[in-house]
C-alpha cells in the first residue's frame, strides 16, 4: 500500500510500490476486504490527480493553439473525460499510473518545439500545484495529520477528522508520486518530452533515437522490480517524492 512515514522517510522504499499487488497474488482475500478502503483512499486521490494532469495538458495545448483536445471534450475536470480502466487499476496495486493520454498535435503550435515542452510539463507542475494547496489544511492543523499514511482498514476507526487527514494526505501523496514519476526522461513519460525540449539540436536528434526503447525500458524495469524486489524504481524517485512531501508539510 503508499503509506508516508515520516520524519525517518519511506518505509522499505524498494517495496512499497508493488505492495498490494504483492498482496493480490500473495492473499486476495485479504486483498478483497482492504479494497473498500483502497477505493475510498486511493480512489478519491487518483481522480483528482489524473483530472488534475491530464486536464492541465489539454488547456495547454489548447492556449497554444492546437485545438485538438479541446474538440475531443478533454479541456474539462470531468473526471470520465481523463480516466483509462488499466492506468486506474495500476495505481491501486503497483501505486503508480496514468490517465488516458491527451491527444497533441504540436504542428498547430507557433512554435512546436517550445510548445510541447510546455504541455508536458503541464501535466506534472499541475499536480505540485495540487499537492502544495493539499498540504495547507494539514500544515496548518486544521486537519490532523496522520503520524503515517494509514493502511486501508484504519479509515473506519469512525473517527471523521482522522479520515480525513488520511484521504489528504493520500491525495497529497499521489499527486506528488505521479508528478515525479512523469518526469522520469523516458518515452511515454512527460520527461522525455521535456528533456527533448529543452536539448540543442544535435542532442536532441540522439536523445529522440531511444524514444522506441522507452515503452519497453519502462515495463521492464517495472517487472524486474516486481520480480526480483531490486527497488530500481523506488530508489530512483523516491529521493524527490520525499523531498516534495516534506517541503510541503514542513517537516
Amino acid at each position: 500500500m503508499l503509506y508516508y512515514r515520516y520524519p525517518d522517510g519511506p518505509k522499505e522504499p524498494q517495496r512499497m510500490l508493488l505492495s498490494n499487488l504483492d498482496l493480490l497474488f500473495n492473499n486476495p482475500v485479504h486483498f478483497l476486504a482492504l479494497l473498500p478502503g483502497l477505493l475510498l483512499t486511493t480512489g478519491v486521490a487518483l481522480v483528482t490527480a489524473i483530472t488534475i494532469h491530464e486536464f492541465s495538458h489539454a488547456l495547454v495545448a489548447y492556449r497554444l493553439g492546437d485545438t485538438t483536445a479541446q474538440r475531443l471534450g478533454r479541456v474539462s475536470l470531468n473526471p470520465m473525460r481523463h480516466l483509462d480502466p488499466l492506468g486506474t487499476a495500476m495505481v491501486l496495486l503497483v501505486g503508480f499510473g496514468w490517465g488516458k493520454p491527451t491527444p497533441v498535435n504540436p504542428l498547430r503550435m507557433k512554435n512546436p518545439l517550445q510548445g510541447m515542452t510546455l504541455v508536458s510539463i503541464a501535466g506534472p507542475i499541475s499536480n505540485l500545484a495540487l499537492a502544495s494547496l493539499l498540504a495547507v489544511p494539514l500544515r496548518l492543523e486544521w486537519i490532523p495529520l496522520p503520524g503515517e499514511l494509514a493502511s486501508a482498514p484504519n479509515i473506519f476507526s469512525g473517527d471523521l477528522p482522522a479520515t480525513l487527514g488520511t484521504i489528504f494526505l493520500f491525495a497529497l501523496y499521489i499527486n506528488v508520486v505521479l508528478a515525479v514519476f512523469n518526469l522520469i526522461p523516458v518515452a511515454p513519460l512527460d520527461g522525455f518530452k521535456v528533456v527533448q525540449g529543452l536539448l540543442p539540436a544535435e542532442p536532441r536528434r540522439v536523445f529522440s533515437q531511444s524514444e522506441r526503447y522507452g515503452p519497453a525500458l519502462l515495463m521492464g524495469v517495472i517487472l524486474l522490480d516486481f520480480a526480483l524486489h531490486v527497488g530500481i524504481l523506488g530508489r530512483l524517485i523516491f529521493p524527490p517524492i520525499q523531498f516534495f512531501v516534506t517541503l510541503m508539510l514542513g517537516l
